[in-house]
């Protein structure tokens, strides 16, 4: 699958009287975190590092652990992000619905912050038609993949299908195993699928930071996953760039990552954090961290 991405500082005039906020969240991602940084009136400048997007390989896999014979066998399904939600529906789209009939026992479907909303009446209608009583939808307190396997609980020997990336270009995160070997460790029986592809968008991806510093300023750095931050290092390389260099060219950058995973995964790469958001159900809690920092709110 093909993708064709540009830079949102193309699409912006940088301007020197607000702050300028770089992002590297991929294109699904983009039009959300630009929108939230412009109402702070910061300066969004975009450099998407990967791709989050389901592949027509990663659908026909996923459809496949959707068939009735498939579902019947499982008592959970545990969505750790925004992106397998959407693939799972997506490979729906093929399947006679509802995919799965009433059963006795209640059947989970567990998903991390304002990601639920996807989980609508239209998402429980294509799943389990009119009678949702048997399904319970669970939303952790703690936006996290640890925070799932908590909510879950005890799993018995239950078997829960875990929507997740296959990682192209990059070196896989910990944060999908980690996950998987906690479910193990809680009971569960994780089946694992690849329903989507976080994919490194190539050696030009960092260019609009490397661009920037022929007299720009950049004033803060928005890390939504620790993927972003190895996707652009990696860029970095073949500009003849290091994390050093970007320092020391905006030795006051904020750098703000959304959550404690991708802070965790920022930091084993060798990129300090400054800012964690303490809110990391939605975008809205970086971006208010970043104001705080930058603004020199309490």
């Amino acid at each position: 699958m093909t993708t064709t991405t540009t830079t949102m500082h193309n699409l912006t005039t940088i301007t020197t009287n607000k702050p300028t906020v770089a992002f590297t969240t991929p294109p699904n991602y983009a039009t959300r975190l630009s929108h939230l940084l412009t109402l702070k009136s910061f300066t969004p400048l975009w450099c998407p590092t990967i791709t989050t997007e389901p592949t027509q390989q990663t659908l026909s896999s996923l459809a496949l652990h959707l068939s009735p014979h498939s579902l019947s066998l499982l008592s959970a399904i545990a969505f750790p992000s925004r992106t397998a939600i959407t693939a799972f529906s997506t490979a729906a789209l093929s399947l006679t619905t509802p995919l799965l009939p009433p059963r006795e026992d209640t059947f989970i479907i567990a998903a991390l912050g304002k990601d639920v909303e996807l989980i609508d009446s239209t998402f429980l209608l294509t799943f389990c038609g009119d009678d949702i009583s048997w399904v319970n939808v669970l939303v952790p307190t703690i936006a996290t993949p640890s925070g799932l396997v908590q909510l879950l609980g005890t799993g018995r020997g239950r078997k829960v299908l875990c929507p997740v990336p296959r990682v192209v270009g990059l070196e896989e995160p910990p944060v999908v195993p980690d996950f998987l070997r906690e479910l193990e460790g809680a009971g569960w029986v994780p089946i694992r699928v690849d329903a989507y592809e976080t994919r490194w968008l190539g050696p030009a991806c960092g260019k609009g930071v490397v661009e920037l510093s022929e007299g720009g300023l950049l004033d803060a750095m928005v890390f939504t996953s620790s993927g972003e931050v190895e996707g652009l290092l990696k860029s970095l390389r073949e500009f003849g760039w290091d994390w050093e260099m970007v320092r020391r060219r905006w030795p006051h950058l904020v750098v703000a990552a959304h959550g404690p995973v991708t802070a965790a995964g920022a930091e084993r790469l060798g990129v300090t954090v400054d800012v964690v958001s303490g809110r990391f159900d939605s975008f809205q809690g970086v971006v208010d961290a970043v104001e705080a920092k930058l603004r020199g709110s309490p």
